[in-house]
């Protein structure tokens, strides 16, 4: 049996904050604005993964107004997920995420995050797709504003 999940995350980039994406520290001025450390790549895959588990949000699990989240780093949120995955017996099929981003230049980082992605997960490389693009310049996203992921999962019964 296949279920498949699509989530979303979006975050300001502020100044005074780290830009991490995929569990990657990127060298730059401005990072997310969150309650944790703001991978908004992590954040969509876990949300995908709960989705396709019916298990609901990323909210109702890791709570945004709960001092226990409270600059958590993602990757432990991400582990969590997967133990959850695995409790319900399904596994990674693929996974493929988009990251919209003006500034910086993601394209050096993105086999370093596949790899730092597919070690948390303890999956082959071959499974995850990152893809990096910009918004031509329109809405937060294009004015350098924001940073943005969507992930899609395909998760198969164990």
């Amino acid at each position: 049996m296949y279920r498949i999940g699509f989530s979303k995350d979006i975050h300001q980039l502020v100044e005074n904050r780290k830009l991490i994406l995929a569990g990657v520290t990127i060298p730059f001025e401005k990072g997310e604005k969150a309650h944790s450390d703001g991978d908004v790549v992590i954040h969509a895959l876990s949300e995908a993964i709960l989705g396709a588990l019916a298990l609901g949000d990323l909210g109702t699990h890791f709570p945004d107004n709960d001092d226990k989240y409270l600059n958590i780093d993602s990757s432990i949120i991400l582990k969590t997920v997967k133990e959850m995955m695995l409790e319900k017996s399904y596994e990674i099929n693929n996974i493929d995420i988009s990251i919209s981003l003006e500034k910086p230049k993601i394209k050096p980082y993105i086999l370093l995050m596949r790899q730092t992605l597919a070690a948390i997960l303890d999956i082959d490389i071959d499974l995850l797709s990152i893809k990096a693009g910009t918004n031509e310049k329109m809405d937060a996203v294009g004015r350098g504003e924001a940073v943005e992921a969507t992930a899609i999962v395909l998760l198969k019964s164990r």
